[in-house]
């Protein structure tokens, strides 16, 4: 997550400011060296020159799985706003692939669970969100789209429920999301208050603010189903949480800013990913509640 988090717009990922990150974060040097190592073998970054003097090269594969992440959150702030009500329709993925592929079996197990869908029996899962796109990108990708089957229904039951509130606090683990929100605005709040406060800040403070909040973010909305308001208990906690990191952002994205007028940037130190794409987010989202 720290890596991903410093990812700048060319790509890269600067050793010096990893290590001084991680330090402040409480990490060691031979973590990150680890952690650096690992990422390698797994193909997902190249790695040029040594020690605090080298760099990381993001794959196109590592880049792409960024934009996703990007997606449900920017749809996340659209349901916070209300701009995208529910039409009562179900989205179901069937698939059955043999015991031969289990590897491609359990990794569209995963992604579906991670795309929000909940287990309705052996192979088949429901999700209140339009999933196809992704779920069939990753179905061909593991090379198991033959084995995929897509349908919609607004007629879902279950044993005897067939309301939709009732259907999603059976199928999804709200309470578990609930509390990991409040736990999100807990970490974030005093976080504003720094930000927002009168005390100069370094960017390297401001880069452990930012990749402490994304990861937070991250932990919080990953297994988060993302269901519409209209099936979720109110007020819903996650609505509060996103609102407590658009304003920690404005915040972070204001200071470096404000950092950048101060110093001379002709270094072509270039700000990581994450500031543009959280900002930008976190401003269409501000924009559409003035509106």
């Amino acid at each position: 997550m720290l890596v991903h988090a410093l990812i700048r717009e060319d790509g890269t990922v600067g050793a010096d400011e990893l290590y001084t990150v991680a330090n402040a974060l409480g990490m060691s040097d031979q973590q990150v060296r680890l952690c650096i190592k690992r990422l390698v073998a797994e193909g997902r970054f190249t790695h040029e020159g040594r020690g605090r003097k080298a760099e990381l090269h993001a794959t196109a594969e590592t880049t792409r799985a960024l934009a996703p992440n990007a997606d449900f959150l920017r749809h996340a702030f659209q349901q916070d706003a209300g701009t995208a009500p529910w039409d009562g329709v179900w989205h179901l993925a069937a698939f059955a692939v043999p015991e031969s592929e289990r590897t491609a079996r359990d990794t569209l197990r995963e992604t579906l669970v991670h795309l929000g869908g909940a287990s309705l029996q052996g192979g088949l899962y429901v999700c209140a969100n339009a999933w196809e796109p992704y779920v069939e990108e990753a179905a061909h990708r593991l090379g198991a789209h033959g084995a995929l089957t897509l349908l919609t229904t607004t007629d879902l039951r279950r044993g005897d429920a067939q309301e939709p509130v009732e259907l999603a606090r059976r199928l999804w683990p709200l309470q578990e999301i609930a509390d990991r929100y409040h736990h999100l605005s807990r970490i974030a709040r005093p976080r504003l208050a720094r930000l927002t406060g009168p005390a100069e800040l370094p960017s390297s403070a401001l880069l452990t603010i930012a990749v402490e909040l994304a990861a937070e973010l991250t932990r919080a909305m990953d297994p988060d189903p993302l269901l519409p308001p209209q099936l979720l208990p109110q007020p819903w906690p996650g609505t509060q949480a996103r609102e407590d990191i658009a304003r920690c952002w404005a915040a972070l994205y204001e200071r470096d800013r404000n950092h950048d007028h101060g110093h001379n940037h002709d270094q072509g130190e270039a700000r990581p990913v994450l500031f543009r794409l959280y900002a930008d987010i976190t401003r269409e989202a501000a924009d559409r509640v003035t509106r």
